[in-house]
């Protein structure tokens, strides 16, 4: 459903908002690349890449120097899931039918526009979704979650 990079962005994000207390907590701002890496198992060099993504689309800030790192943009509340995802591979909806036929041409073929609905609903869901649904043993991250997709 995602590619790897959007899994290494998302893994990215959770891994900062639980540091966040961490770090809080010994005075630190932001976590490392390597410390990064080695919480969230991808390849330090892909998540160089991943990160400068993230740090162009705002949802996390990079600092430099000795103690220098990254941390969330804003509080896990307030990203949205598909901000995220957007952020390093954004959801590609279907705006002309892949199948080049004449008969097509002003319209999505039947398969098409039952798989651009089912792109549109990931986008929605994603919308609705904040990180703050990500983070273990948080009752504010469950009142985040929209009605129609909370867990029982």
């Amino acid at each position: 459903m995602f590619s790897q990079t959007a899994e290494y962005a998302l893994r990215a994000v959770t891994a900062l908002a639980e540091a966040a207390a961490d770090m809080a907590a010994s005075k630190r701002s932001s976590l490392s690349a390597a410390e990064l890496a080695a919480r969230t198992q991808v390849p330090a060099q892909y998540l160089s890449k991943v990160m400068q993504q993230l740090t162009r689309a705002e949802v996390v800030t990079a600092q430099r120097g000795k103690y220098g790192g990254y941390c969330l943009s804003r509080s896990p509340q307030d990203i949205r899931l598909l901000d995220v995802v957007n952020a390093v591979d954004p959801v590609s909806r279907i705006l002309k039918c892949p199948l080049d036929r004449p008969e097509h041409a002003h319209a999505l073929c039947p398969l098409h526009r039952e798989m651009d609905a089912a792109l549109a609903e990931q986008e929605r869901r994603l919308a609705g979704l904040t990180l703050a649904c990500l983070l273990p043993d948080r009752p504010q991250a469950r009142l985040s979650l929209p009605k129609s997709i909370r867990p029982a």
